[in-house]
């Protein structure tokens, strides 16, 4: 089997990602309003109540793109510090949000944006896809099509929870078996939790060991969400299928243990060589 081929692009080279609609990625175009909210978003004069307002608020971000799917809200407290209101007013805002389906609430994570979309709880462990094939007992090999630091654009910011133009490292790779491509990788990785990742040759190290054994970050749990989407251009001729093609499109955030975000993932799967599957006890 021929030895993959790291490419490694210069810090000038834009690394191309194929562009879906926001409904299906966290990648939406950020809108002119700020990311945060402030006491001075509300009109206390208006007749209209303050929870109804902040709701509003709120749902003008999501629509906007300018807080993405899977977006972390800040925390009650800090949140309503920030608006300058009680946290009982803040709930009732967030509760009508989540009537709505434009919030989830996750017991001891969070609150966060999702998708107007239907999302089931797929998996019941957080693996990555390599880790998953060779408990099957499959390799594939791994090809780096780019692998270089990045100013952080300002929705993949928002999601990692780090200021909008701090270094990130952006690693794209090809996964293929002897049939051919099986899956396109695009990863987003803070780089201040793991300096000299960009280093790291990823044809021959999964991105997970690396973070756990070199960087020594535990990393505790992930969001992951499916879409059947068309496949892009730059997908399609990846994964050598023809332009919108339907193939299944994977989002993820991954978490550490002291709940911050430390990598998010788009993955485009193959529809001919990789389903997902999984085994649902009903107790």
């Amino acid at each position: 089997m021929p030895k993959p081929v790291v490419t490694v692009r210069s810090a000038k080279a834009s690394a191309e990602r194929p562009e879906i609609s926001s409904n299906h990625r966290g990648r939406s175009i950020m809108a002119a309003a700020g990311v945060q909210l402030t006491a001075a978003d509300l009109d206390r004069s208006s007749p209209t109540p303050i929870h109804q307002q902040v709701a509003g608020l709120i749902r003008g971000r999501i629509a906007s793109g300018v807080w993405p799917v899977h977006y972390r809200l800040h925390p009650e407290p800090e949140l309503a510090t920030e608006l300058g209101i009680s946290r009982g007013t803040l709930r009732k805002a967030i509760a009508q949000l989540i009537r709505e389906g434009r919030l989830r609430q996750v017991r001891g994570r969070g609150t966060f944006v999702t998708s107007t979309a239907f999302e089931p709880g797929i998996g019941a462990r957080l693996s990555t896809l390599s880790e998953d094939l060779l408990a099957e007992g499959i390799t594939l090999t791994s090809q780096v099509r780019a692998q270089q630091l990045i100013a952080a654009p300002a929705s993949i910011a928002a999601l990692l929870e780090i200021p909008a133009g701090e270094l990130i490292l952006r690693l794209e790779r090809l996964r293929s078996s002897a049939d051919g491509p099986v899956a396109l990788l695009f990863n987003d990785v803070r780089r201040e939790l793991c300096p000299g990742i960009e280093d790291v040759d990823f044809s021959h190290r999964r991105l997970f060991d690396y973070l756990e054994t070199d960087c020594r970050l535990t990393i505790s749990h992930g969001r992951r969400t499916f879409n059947a989407a068309a496949a892009p251009p730059l997908v399609a001729a990846a994964l050598q299928v023809p332009p919108a093609t339907p193939i299944l499109y994977l989002e993820q955030i991954t978490y550490l243990a002291d709940r911050r975000p430390v990598e998010y993932s788009d993955v485009w799967i193959h529809p001919d060589r990789m389903r997902i599957s999984a085994l649902l006890p009903r107790r």
